[in-house]
């Protein structure tokens, strides 16, 4: 039977009643009054619906749902101001169906939604786990009286379990609305046993908390307690406490540390804010670590600065063989500070190949100059924070490298050696060059500001000295405060007397022998330096060097303290093994289309063949060899000068038309590329077309025009060195590069022919082996001549 009813209506803000619930509330708006006064007078039985938002202060039918709860009115007490305190029991669920305004309240006619009844084993299961669950939410929450609410959901009534339980959950006005609204109690139930799974989860996380929380605070308690109680002990006894000595002990060491005057102020300011921390907080562990710093970098200390050039002079020979031209620089540097007291800074920067003694010549000079010696590698820094170091905000902050670097040398004026400064890098942290431009430039490195100190350093008096293999990856605008020192390779004559006087002494000491056990003579270090190593350094000398000596260890241990032995070339092969390179590079045969060039590398120079051949075709010209975009265009330049001399060279006219080149540059892995090969791809053309071979002792380098002239490259030294250790005794260079003959040792150049070219024709004279047969143009007797060098263009 459906049933109806006629009732007032009290609207309710953020709260929703459920039949069997007992609520408690105070009534105040001029309408509810009136439809409670209604009720008192008739049944008191009253409709009690929540409203969709609490803020509304007369709320229309609109605004309150239309699901509710028919209630009986236990207990009303008009309070003072007005107010009146109410005691509803709810009964049934009630929709309400049609709104009737009556004298300044509503009445509302509702229609009950009756109970239906559910019942069997899964009713019952689902009762058994929300009331397991209720039995944990109680527990976990602080507002819930345990034993009230165990024994209210103590009911065989699924509906009223049901709603007793939603009753009391500390929930939304939304959630409890769409549960009075759920009319099916299994339904009913399995909401509610979602609603408790997702609130004792999140009341279990908040226990763990807390727990945590009460924890570290007891600690913190029993920690203050105890400190306080040290500090009444120490008082009582008349001493002063730890942490009162350690703020005394870090006073002294200020005072101590004759800091600058704003530094010293900034020093002061901490130590009063670590005076007023607790001392086991993690801010009162920060402000030590930042005072130690402030401490422990040298602002005043100085090392005294040896001014003598002979004794300065005297060192670096004693370190390094050859060299001599950076000697010299590092010499006149020496000679200007003695002359000048406050002198200005430079940037020297070693630059050359692997194994040339570049970080070694940095610590000879820490030792010519005795200053302290401070290293630090660049190799894969990406982060400027490496440089400038973190803010005290970061955790775990501490200064950059240059920084720490000052306070491991301990004094203001150390040789501060920047190593491998063209391998940096950069990422989304930061650019590490861009930061090394302040601490490189002398004009602003006197102001140089950490991130972690964050006061103003004094680098000027730091000689700074870097190296690097190569320079085309650094930065223009760091590269423009260096002073550049090329360091070449060495020769095989300074190899055999560095191997003397250095690694031989060192690797036999270093292997545990003695001179009585092992002797190496001059022909040994020759033969490994020609048939082992193929270095501009001497790295692999060492390692090789190294080899034989623990050879000879292995020997001393089986046969006795007694062996020995002498090493000459025959022990060398026997202890090293198979020769790994010829004794020479050079070709054994004047051949057709085959030319020897010279090459600059990283490690180095190099001698490179260039090889061509002739076929049958349409004039194609074929270039292998992994050349780079320079080099094909300098074969294409060499090829197009060919073509336009082909009548002068006697080749024939139409060779471009029925014949294809192919022009091959051996090592076909390794990459080539620049414009020094062009002369080399030039005369390698003429000869391969013109059927002339070419010398086999001759070598060459220089860039190629379509004219023919010969332009002045790069390297010198460095390729000409590579041919004097290929057994080359010719080379053809630029004449524009007469000046860079300087840089050569004149026992290398005592044992080359070297000529010195404008144009492609004087080529042809040296390198081909027989005389160009040239076609309708005069005979001419003239012979090129080897450059005749004055000795004060080399030394």
């Amino acid at each position: 039977m459906e049933l109806y009813e006629t009732l007032p209506i009290v609207p309710l803000r953020d709260v929703v009643v459920f039949p069997h619930m007992m609520l408690p509330f105070v009534i105040g708006r001029p309408s509810s009054v009136r439809a409670l006064e209604h009720a008192l007078l008739k049944d008191k039985r009253i409709f009690l619906a929540a409203q969709h938002d609490a803020q509304i202060d007369d709320p229309q039918p609109a605004d309150i749902f239309t699901m509710g709860c028919l209630a009986n009115v236990v207990q009303s007490l008009k309070l003072p101001d007005g107010n009146i305190k109410l005691l509803v029991e709810g009964i049934d669920r009630a929709r309400a169906i049609e709104w009737k305004e009556d004298k300044g309240f509503y009445r509302v006619v509702v229609k009950v939604v009756p109970k239906p009844k559910e019942a069997g084993g899964d009713t019952e299961a689902t009762m058994t786990r929300v009331v397991s669950l209720f039995e944990q939410y109680v527990k976990l929450s602080n507002n819930l009286h345990y034993d009230a609410m165990i024994a209210a959901v103590r009911v065989d009534d699924p509906n009223k379990l049901a709603d007793t339980i939603a009753a009391h959950l500390l929930v939304g006005v939304d959630e409890k609305q769409n549960l009075l609204e759920i009319i099916s109690p299994i339904e009913r139930l399995n909401r509610i046993a979602g609603i408790l799974e997702a609130e004792v989860d999140k009341l279990q996380v908040d226990r763990r908390i807390q727990s945590r929380v009460k924890k570290q605070m007891e600690k913190a308690q029993k920690e203050y307690y105890l400190n306080e109680k040290m500090k009444a002990i120490q008082k009582e006894l008349g001493r002063k406490d730890e942490k009162g000595n350690e703020v005394e002990e870090l006073k002294k060491k200020i005072d101590q540390a004759r800091m600058p005057e704003e530094v010293k102020e900034k020093a002061v300011q901490e130590l009063k804010r670590l005076e007023a921390m607790p001392p086991m907080s993690a801010e009162a562990t920060v402000s030590r670590n930042y005072l130690d710093w402030l401490i422990a970098v040298p602002w005043y200390k100085k090392t005294k600065e040896s001014r003598d050039l002979k004794k300065a002079e005297a060192i670096l020979n004693e370190d390094h063989y050859g060299l001599e031209k950076i000697k010299d620089r590092i010499l006149e540097f020496l000679a200007v500070r003695a002359l000048v007291k406050k002198p200005k800074a430079t940037i020297l920067t070693f630059a050359g190949p692997p194994g040339v003694g570049k970080t070694s010549l940095a610590k000879s000079i820490a030792r010519a100059m005795n200053r302290k010696f401070v290293r630090l590698s660049l190799g894969g820094v990406r982060d400027e924070a490496e440089i400038r170091g973190h803010r005290r905000t970061y955790i775990g902050a501490f200064p950059g490298q240059i920084i720490q670097m000052m306070k491991k040398a301990g004094s203001q004026n150390p040789i501060f050696l920047l190593d491998e400064v063209d391998k940096m890098s950069m990422d989304f942290r930061g650019d590490p060059s861009a930061a090394l431009l302040e601490v490189l430039d002398p004009e602003q490195n006197n102001a140089f500001l950490d991130h972690y100190l964050d006061v103003e350093y004094d680098l000027s008096n730091v000689m700074f000295i870097c190296t690097a293999n190569v320079l085309h990856t650094i930065p223009q605008a760091l590269r423009d405060r260096m002073e550049v020192l090329q360091l070449a390779g060495y020769t095989e004559q300074e190899k055999v007397e560095i191997a003397k006087r250095f690694l031989g002494p060192k690797a036999i000491e270093g292997n545990g022998l003695t001179p009585e056990n092992i002797t190496i003579l001059d022909e040994a270090y020759q033969t490994i330096i020609q048939r082992y190593t193929r270095e501009a350094g001497v790295r692999n000398l060492e390692r090789e060097i190294n080899a034989i000596c623990r050879k000879v260890a292995r020997q001393v241990v089986v046969q006795g303290a007694a062996f020995k032995e002498e090493i000459g070339a025959a022990k060398v092969t026997e202890y090293l093994g198979v020769p790994r390179f010829r004794p020479t590079l050079a070709e054994e045969n004047n051949e057709i289309g085959v030319t020897t060039g010279l090459a600059w590398t990283e490690v180095g120079g190099e001698i490179l063949v260039i090889e061509a051949t002739l076929m049958s075709g349409k004039g194609k010209l074929t270039l292998t060899g992994k050349l780079g975009d320079v080099m094909q265009e300098s074969a294409q330049a060499a090829m197009s000068y060919v073509r336009a001399k082909a009548d002068e060279f006697g080749i024939p006219k139409n060779f471009n038309r029925t014949t294809d080149v192919h022009v091959h540059i051996p090592e076909g892995a390794i990459p080539k590329d620049g414009p020094s090969a062009g002369i080399t791809l030039a005369t390698t053309l003429v000869s391969a077309l013109a059927k002339l071979p070419v010398r086999k002792d001759v070598a060459m380098t220089g860039e190629i025009t379509l004219r023919g002239k010969v332009l002045a490259i790069g390297g010198v030294k460095e390729k000409v060195l590579a041919a004097h250790r290929a057994g080359l005794k010719t080379i053809i260079l630029p004449k524009d590069n007469e000046k860079d003959l300087a840089d050569i040792p004149k026992n290398v150049l005592d044992a080359l022919d070297l000529y010195l070219v404008d144009n492609m024709d004087e080529v042809l004279k040296i390198a081909l082996a027989e005389p160009l047969i040239r076609v309708g143009v005069a005979a001419t007797e003239t012979a090129v001549q080897p450059a005749v060098l004055d000795d004060t263009i080399t030394h």
